[in-house]
């Protein structure tokens, strides 16, 4: 079953993290541009309220909790409510396909990715955005996830799983970049974006087949 119940019990307090986090989240959202400069025809899988989907220029998003997809639909998104492991769309529909901070809420990692792949054109793009369950923030979150409404049921990856789990689903080619050096409540400025992986805690990958 989708993870969406905080997210529809909840959607103030998921919105007012972006707020009051302003740097860390353009932090990660200046480090996903380098993996989407020209998105074409773009989907975010899990767009929750389109904090990420309405600057990288998705077109359009999906997601299971309504009230997220109220949000979206506010910031221009073209919504469609769903799960990432049932994509109600047809194959080969989409240039760019986006998901960030929602692999953690899946509940099937393979099938997702698999969806993933069936939706993109053969040129296309699956650009991933996520908090490494090894870093410092990610270890954190876990240790504290009872703690909070989001993330109690999540279940984090590190980035060596997800590229295994990437190839598995057909995808060859990865490109990446790290951000997030600090626990996001003692950033003040933007954080450094840097090729490569390991020593920030968001990573995007960039995976085409």
């Amino acid at each position: 079953m989708p993870k969406s119940d905080p997210f529809e019990q909840h959607t103030e307090r998921y919105e007012d993290w972006f707020d009051t986090h302003e740097d860390a989240y353009q932090s990660e959202v200046e480090a996903l541009e380098r993996l989407v400069p020209q998105p074409g025809f773009g989907v975010e899988i899990g767009v929750g309220s389109a904090r990420f989907a309405a600057p990288l220029e998705m077109r359009v998003g999906l997601d299971p909790a309504e009230e997220m997809l109220a949000r979206a639909r506010e910031r221009g998104i073209d919504v469609v409510e769903g799960v990432a492991e049932s994509l109600p769309f047809r194959d080969e529909t989409f240039d760019t396909a986006l998901i960030v901070t929602t692999i953690c809420f899946v509940d099937d990692i393979p099938q997702t990715l698999a969806e993933a792949r069936r939706i993109l054109r053969p040129d296309g793009s699956l650009v991933i955005g996520y908090i490494d369950k090894n870093s410092p923030v990610g270890q954190i979150y876990q240790e504290k996830k009872s703690e909070n409404p989001f993330y109690r049921e999540a279940v984090f990856v590190s980035t060596d799983e997800l590229v295994q789990a990437l190839e598995s689903a057909g995808f060859s080619e990865f490109e990446f970049v790290q951000t997030i050096y600090h626990w996001p409540g003692e950033i003040d400025e933007p954080e450094p974006i840097q090729e490569g992986y390991g020593e920030g805690s968001f990573v995007g990958i960039k995976a085409t087949t």
